[in-house]
């Protein structure tokens, strides 16, 4: 992983090899870079802060091993991101104006896609896990997570109940509560649509409305104009002398047809005259048409407007014409076939929701069954992991209760008993720690001490990591607060992890580092900043020295340089 201008580190190259990686440094060195470079490959959120000051951007690169087919490998190449020699190239850069950019095997991919890989690739295991782990509702979580199919399965078919149950209630409580403003809304809708009805508006209705009543209304204006007209083109019967337009244009066109033969101009004139004749002649007859047929009938008139402003109440009231408003009586006629249909919808609702309900508490107990079997074996594992970190007699049991409710509350029945529920069943889970024999067992919080507490956490912990199928696991200082000997049986066991899978751990103590198959340094130089040659790998005496430091913060001290070597002695024989 190569890490560039994030908090105190400058330029790094941080190199994880297989088994058991221990990271160690001063307090202050940049450890924590380390784990948060890792988080920002992982898809962690992007904090601006985190980018070097004077630097433009922070930028994390690293390189992880993949096995073909395996479902990150999968979802990478799904997005177009290509594997090089088995791995798979992952970048993060961060701006220091706040934006965030992702890479894949060489492809731009959203950050999101970080997190969809991180789960299949690295299992992170922090102080706030820690303290998460102590929240009830964390630890029915991780009681789940260590079950595996024998809870998810059951789990996933009561989410989707549950999600439906909360969607059928939804309704039903707006069906019964909102009933008079439904009612309210059904009586105007009924009123518009009897109105819309009784006037029996038909599409374009208005339009040819308004152009009859425009012509009924100037009727003697059209008429006379009409008449005018046709007389001017057809001659009028009480003036025989007069001289009509169409007699003239025929004149025009006799004398222009006795000469055609001798010029083919004037023939093309001819030929136009005459069909000017024809339309006038065509024209004449339709204006003396119009005449005779023109409507001028007052009663008619008052007809036309007495149904133009039936139509004006409608359009005032449901649209701006009246295909505007058979819009709306479309429309309104569905929705109150809806709200009528109210009765019938509340109880198909209220069955529904009773068979979900009962569908739930099925759900539930099954859910119940399969956390009391898992409680019984991640109880035994987390107490065996105690023992290996010098508790022996500490005994950790897992409490699985569920709250009873009202016969008429909003419960479901487990068991034959009315109970509480959730999006993840019925039961409320408690880890419950007994330190010694005759303690009563009492939750982790109360009845462990700090350095107990740690230990207990971190025993969750390696049972979680044994149930992960990751092959990466990072542990972030989950051993803070231990010491002595139990220190010694916390490096053991890390160590005994790392036979199966590669384990990173960022630590202060040097009983756990001295169990490391490798340990990083992390150093400042002069600057305040990690370097390229900040992060070095220890070996031979550079090991020995660091160990001394973590052990008296003396590099030199004699005695100190015994006990690092002893512990690394220790270490090599004692996994």
């Amino acid at each position: 992983m190569r890490i560039r201008s994030l908090g105190v580190i400058d330029d790094a190259v941080v190199e994880l090899s297989p088994g058991f990686t221990a990271v160690t440094g001063e307090t202050g060195a940049g450890k924590t870079m380390v784990v948060t470079s890792l988080g920002l490959l992982l898809g962690g959120r992007a904090d601006p802060a985190l980018v070097r000051l004077g630097a433009k951007s922070a930028v994390v690169e690293g390189r992880i091993s993949v096995g073909p087919q395996t479902p990150a490998a999968v979802r990478a190449e799904e997005a177009g991101a290509e594997l090089d020699d088995g791995a798979l190239l992952i970048s993060r850069t961060l701006s220091a104006e706040g934006r965030s950019r992702a890479h894949v095997g060489g492809r731009s991919v959203p950050v999101g896609l970080l997190a969809e890989l991180a789960d299949d690739l690295v299992a992170v295991h922090g102080q706030t896990d820690q303290q998460g782990l102590l929240r009830p509702a964390r630890q029915r979580q991780a009681l789940d997570r260590y079950a595996g199919d024998a809870v998810a399965v059951p789990l996933a078919k009561y989410t989707a109940a549950h999600r439906r149950l909360r969607a059928v209630a939804a309704e039903l409580e707006e069906l019964t509560t909102l009933a008079r403003e439904r009612s309210q809304e059904a009586d105007l809708l009924r009123f518009g649509l009897d109105e819309i009805a009784a006037a029996e508006p038909q599409p374009g209705e208005d339009t040819e409305l308004a152009a009859e009543a425009e012509r009924l209304g100037h009727a003697e204006a059209l008429a006379s104009a009409a008449t005018a007209a046709h007389a001017a083109l057809a001659g009028n019967p009480e003036d025989p002398e007069g001289v009509e337009a169409t007699t003239l244009v025929a004149g025009a066109h006799r004398a222009l047809e006795a000469v055609r033969s001798h010029d083919q101009d004037l023939a093309a004139l001819a030929d136009r005259l005459g069909e000017i004749g024809i339309l006038m002649a065509d024209v004449a007859g339709e204006l003396a048409s119009y005449a005779d047929g023109l409507d001028a009938d007052p009663l008619r008139l008052a007809a036309v407007e007495e149904r133009r402003a039936a139509l004006n109440h409608l359009t005032r009231k449901y649209g701006a014409d009246t295909a505007a408003v058979l819009a709306w009586s479309e429309q309104s006629a569905a929705r109150l076939a809806e709200l009528d249909g109210d009765d019938d919808r509340i109880g198909e609702l209220t069955a529904e929701r009773d068979a979900l309900r009962a569908e739930l508490g099925d759900l539930a107990q099954t859910l119940t069954d399969a956390r009391t079997a898992s409680a019984e074996r991640f109880a035994d594992a987390v107490t065996a992991e105690l023992a290996e970190l010098a508790m022996p007699h500490a005994r950790v049991t897992v409490e699985i209760r569920q709250t009873e409710v009202p016969e008429d509350a909003d419960g479901i029945v487990v068991g034959g008993r009315t109970v509480a529920y959730g999006p993840a069943g019925a039961d409320e889970v408690e880890l419950l720690l007994a330190p010694h024999p005759g303690a009563p067992p009492r939750p982790i919080a109360k009845g462990a001490s700090g350095g107990e507490l740690s230990r207990v956490m971190l025993a969750v912990e390696v049972v979680f990591a044994g149930s992960d199928p990751v092959p990466t696991y990072l542990f972030d200082e989950v051993d803070a607060g231990v010491g002595g000997k139990a220190a010694v049986e916390v490096g053991r066991r890390l160590a005994r992890l790392a036979k199966s899978a590669q384990v990173v751990v960022v630590t202060h103590l040097p009983q756990v580092a001295a169990f490391a198959d490798r340990q990083l340094l992390v150093a400042k130089t002069n600057d305040g900043s990690v370097t390229r040659s900040g992060v070095t790998v220890l070996e031979g005496e550079e090991r020995v020295r660091e160990l001394s430091r973590m052990l008296a913060g003396q590099e030199d001290s004699e005695t100190a340089r015994a006990h690092a070597e002893e512990l690394l002695e220790t270490a090599r024989t004692g996994r």
